[in-house]
């Protein structure tokens, strides 16, 4: 997979609140492709984008991914 065009100041870091339980994880975004899963470290549910979102952070977290942050489209 190519890199993604990431360039410039963006938040690396998001904090993702599971739906289901409400548990709250700060994680390391990856750069170079979409979160489409996550795994809850609460209750272990599978996270999955919501419609219209690319990714998990998209979705369920505090900050949008890398890609969306700098106005690229992030492919998902």
């Amino acid at each position: 997979m190519a890199e993604l065009n990431v360039s410039g100041d963006f938040i690396a870091e998001s904090t993702l609140t599971c739906p289901q339980c409400g548990h709250q994880s700060k994680d390391v975004m990856p750069t170079n492709a979409c979160q489409f899963f996550y795994d809850c470290k609460g209750c272990g549910a599978v996270l999955k984008p919501n419609p219209g979102d690319c990714c998990v952070y998209c979705s369920f977290g505090d900050v949008a991914c890398p890609p969306i942050q700098v106005g690229d489209c992030c492919g998902g």
